[in-house]
């Protein structure tokens, strides 16, 4: 099996626009303390750059969570972790690599939720083009939109692969 990988965002592109999205967030929570939740492990690299970029004082935790494995969804949230920090009365954003299907933040967000943060919202950094009937949360912030491929790269991976890559690709096998 050979594998192509195609730009679809250049390391610049995706530079530019975290830094936009952290100017917004910072504007949204002005004043306040915000807890940033990053969904590992691909949101690691993305939540890394977002996060220096925001300027008002941030909590960080993460949770090892997913519903993929092999590139297809399980229709199952799994959990290899737990939050250090209470997240009661707080303002929780979420930050993932990619919604797909929104199965994952959904479920988080109900569990935060349920231990009465005072909001919770998320950040994603690709919004998959989808039918919205297709979709179980919507993006509160996105970096990009993105056709229905498969992308690695920018913390993104194929079975723990092609995180490393500075830009965003499309990867097809054959």
């Amino acid at each position: 099996m050979s594998v192509t990988l195609s730009p679809l965002y250049d390391a610049e592109t995706i530079r530019r626009r975290v830094s936009e999205l952290a100017a917004d967030i910072s504007r949204t929570y002005a004043g306040q303390e915000l807890t940033a939740i990053i969904v590992m492990n691909g949101g690691l690299f993305f939540a890394a750059d977002l996060l220096r970029g925001v300027t008002i004082p941030v909590r960080i935790d993460s949770l090892p969570a997913g519903s993929y494995t092999h590139h297809l969804s399980t229709g199952e949230l799994k959990m290899r972790g737990r939050l250090k920090l209470a997240v009661q009365g707080r303002h929780v954003l979420l930050i993932d690599d990619i919604l797909d299907t929104g199965f994952t933040l959904d479920e988080i967000r109900k569990k935060v939720l349920a231990d009465n943060a005072a909001s919770c919202r998320n950040c994603v950094l690709i919004d998959k083009d989808l039918p919205p009937e297709k979709k179980k949360a919507k993006a509160d912030w996105y970096g990009f939109r993105a056709p229905e491929e498969f992308l690695v790269g920018y913390g993104m991976d194929s079975d723990e692969l092609y995180r490393n890559l500075p830009d965003i690709c499309i990867l097809r096998e054959s």
